[in-house]
């Protein structure tokens, strides 16, 4: 059975209500697993290059992204681990797997003493080794998103989980993602690693709707992961590039259908062909850029010191 894991992200805006609400709602519509992040603003990294951004010669090599303003703003949107076993309980209650994210190690002691039995990697930790070591025999699945990250790193990841029940999911960290920069054949080349092979979407709704899921059902995603808001859109910074229930509900139903019936699917979307592009594929500019900032964005800080995820101390 396909699995459809709605990302609730910060679309909750730090509110509790509105996070059991998204719950339900994600439950409703069909949704395997609710997935929430486990991010604390507390762990934000300051790192000098971001704060003005780095230009040489009219070339970009390190965006513009301040630390004080990026901390304020997820201060906001933490949810404390009385939070975290709040939503363990409502997802229980709506019979939804609860899954979160986890952006540093030294948070990962109590995601396990919380009770979460799967676990997702966002694409900037995939090639974070000794986090992906940490992760090992902790829990029953083990979700690993590979955008902004090398086909060596993943090899790498994928046998350092070879014996572990883990997904590879295939995405693009643009935000949103152009169609044309998909490249949903990535999906075979993934499925070399393991026989689990998913699809993490950052399309925008407002011009593709869901189309770019029904293409990756139809190339064998057995994972279909989006980002979920039951707010209007505008209402929060991922709202653009997030579904609503009906949406959510539709991805549903279409996972159940068969490869017949998918294809007639597929004939209609115009631009499927774009979506598909190239098993093989080099980072872009602009993906390079997203990886130097996002990879390293959280860290553990223990006795005064940084310790990036990627870092064997």
């Amino acid at each position: 059975m396909t699995k459809i894991i709605a990302e609730l992200c910060q679309n909750h805006n730090g509110d509790v209500n509105i996070l059991k609400d998204m719950i339900w709602r994600a439950a409703d519509s069909g949704a395997s697993h609710v997935k929430i992040q486990t991010i604390f603003s507390e762990d934000l990294t300051l790192r000098e290059r971001f704060e003005e951004g780095v230009t040489s010669n009219g070339v970009v090599k390190s965006i513009k992204r301040p630390y004080l303003p990026e901390f304020e703003r997820l201060s906001k949107l933490d949810l404390g681990f009385d939070t975290h076993a709040l939503f363990i309980d409502e997802c229980s209650s709506a019979g939804v797997i609860p899954l979160t994210t986890v952006f540093n190690r030294s948070r990962l002691e109590s995601i396990v003493e919380l009770g979460f039995k799967e676990i997702k990697i966002a694409s900037y930790d995939c090639a974070s080794f000794p986090l992906i070591n940490d992760l090992k025999n902790k829990f029953n699945h083990i979700y690993v998103s590979t955008g902004a990250t090398h086909d060596s790193e993943i090899e790498t990841t994928a046998n350092i989980l070879s014996d572990q029940n883990f997904s590879f999911l295939h995405c693009v960290t643009i935000y949103p993602t152009p169609v044309d920069k998909l490249n949903l054949n990535r999906i075979d080349y993934l499925r070399q690693f393991t026989n689990s092979v998913g699809f993490s979407d950052h399309t925008r709704p407002s011009q593709h709707g869901i189309d770019p899921d029904i293409v990756a059902l139809w190339k064998g995603a057995d994972v279909i992961e989006r980002h979920f808001t039951i707010l209007d859109s505008s209402q929060t910074k991922d709202g653009p590039v997030s579904i609503n229930p009906e949406q959510l509900k539709n991805i549903v139903d279409y996972s159940k259908y068969n490869h017949d019936e998918l294809s007639k699917l597929v004939e209609n979307i115009s631009d499927y062909d774009k979506m598909l592009g190239s098993k093989t594929h080099s980072l872009s500019e602009e993906e390079l850029l997203n990886r130097d900032y996002y990879r390293g964005r959280f860290a553990s800080k223990i006795n005064g010191k940084t310790i990036y995820n990627w870092e064997e101390s």
